[in-house]
């Protein structure tokens, strides 16, 4: 019923014309990660990323590139910047006021807070590329290689050009994306370069049964266990705890009515932010140090990936930014008096205080559960790579992310389907689609 789901697609103009611009926009993503930046050696590159990125921050830029990082391309800062900068306009938006205002202004505030945006991310991008040009001039392969053919200023300012301006080029991509194509577009450019190591993570576990490095019932377990993980994943992206709120109305002839609603609230509101910033900051200073050439004596030992400190660290970090995080973009004050002005209520719980306080007991709870969801989640690849030896390239993160762009994408798809007078992907009571009224 899927297959028909998606002819379906390509029988409405306007969908069809969304996924393929998407599509297409999504190849020029790609095509350009194969682009070099001018003056370095892309080959010696590929060997030092080889045997040094793993576990660090650079790793996991270039996992979230596509390659990119690796491949030297225009697009190796990827789209983190842009991320950043808008992860840190939500952070600004609590403690400046005028920030706060505009998220209440409509569309004139959220043109202004995309305008701040960006220029959030240029400012990332040129501190970020001239740390990346004083980087890659610092290394030099096993045999003495060098990365740089001729390092200097004119080098530097070449690099932190062409980086910024790849980086600026996939922000408008995503937004061009979003507003011509289907789904959040910078969110399928992270997409696009997660699944685009699939292939790699496939070949590898061919070649490693092939030689007998691992075992038929170690893949069986595999897929078992990643199916398991996806059907998990997308349960619990798809709860909601709902609280249920009454409105008071009066009818027509004067009665008084009350009409039964509810407030949804998600399970895991924080998304994938805590696991990024619980992995940035535990891998920055094995980063530093790898990269940099200087020792942090036991601190390096002890925040080594996998390690028991180091996991522990990782797993408390997530907790927190789970809970700093939802309550951040979730304010409850504003939720209760937006309940309040609008006639309604909580059964058994008064409006103003009360009901702030109840809204929040039942977030922390929820929340709670979302954290020790995200810590499985993100734990699980660790258990796969170093109890079973198998060659897992993505991290929870990437899981987390793969799904739920996965689920967004479906989820407005269906939408378009279901206007159009089509059934979307799910299946009805007797596994047919509704055909529709045209035809």
């Amino acid at each position: 019923m899927i297959s028909k789901a998606l002819k379906n697609i390509f029988r409405i103009p306007d969908l069809r014309d969304k996924v393929i611009f998407t599509l297409l926009m999504l190849g020029v993503y790609r095509l350009g990660i194969f682009v070099t930046t001018p003056g370095v050696n892309r080959s010696v590159m590929e060997k030092i990323m080889s045997t040094k990125s793993d576990g660090t921050l650079l790793g996991m830029f270039n996992m979230f590139g596509g390659g990119a990082l690796e491949n030297l391309s225009i697009f190796a800062l990827g789209i983190m910047p842009y991320i950043s900068s808008s992860i840190v306009m939500s952070l600004l938006a609590v403690i400046v006021p005028q920030i706060g205002e505009w998220q209440k202004d409509g569309e004139q505030g959220y043109k202004k807070i995309t305008q701040w945006t960006r220029y959030g991310t240029v400012i990332l991008c040129l501190v970020q590329g001239f740390m990346m040009s004083k980087f890659l001039e610092s290394l030099q392969g096993s045999a003495g290689e060098v990365v740089v053919n001729n390092p200097g200023w004119f080098f530097r300012i070449l690099t932190v050009i062409t980086l910024t301006a790849g980086t600026l080029f996939l922000m408008w991509l995503g937004e061009q994306i979003t507003d011509r194509g289907i789904g959040n577009g910078v969110s399928l450019i992270i997409f696009a370069s997660i699944v685009a190591r699939f292939p790699r993570m496939f070949f590898d576990m061919g070649k490693y049964l092939k030689e007998g490095m691992i075992q038929p019932h170690q893949v069986v377990i595999f897929v078992l266990v990643m199916v398991v993980t996806f059907a998990v994943i997308v349960f619990v992206e798809s709860s909601q705890r709902r609280i249920p709120v009454q409105y008071a109305r009066r009818s027509s002839g004067g009665a008084r009515q009350i009409q039964n609603s509810h407030l949804p609230l998600r399970i895991n509101v924080s998304g994938v932010i805590p696991p990024i910033f619980a992995s940035a900051l535990l891998v920055f200073p094995a980063t530093v140090s790898n990269f940099f050439n200087f020792s942090m004596g036991s601190l390096q030992a002890w925040l080594n990936p996998g390690g028991w400190l180091y996991n522990l660290l990782y797993l408390a970090l997530i907790i927190f930014f789970a809970f700093f995080y939802t309550f951040i973009q979730f304010k409850t004050d504003d939720v209760a008096e937006n309940i309040n002005k609008q006639g309604g209520y909580i059964p058994g719980i008064r409006p103003g205080k009360e009901t702030v306080a109840y809204i929040n007991t039942v977030l922390s709870r929820i929340t709670f559960g979302g954290a020790i969801y995200l810590c499985a989640v993100c734990m699980l690849p660790d258990l796969l790579r170093n109890k079973m030896g198998l060659p897992f390239y993505m991290g929870g993160t990437s899981i987390l992310i793969v799904v739920g762009v996965a689920m967004d994408m479906a989820s407005q798809i269906e939408s378009y389907l279901i206007s159009n007078n089509y059934e979307g992907f799910s299946i009805g009571g007797k596994g047919s689609l509704i055909k529709s009224r045209r035809g």
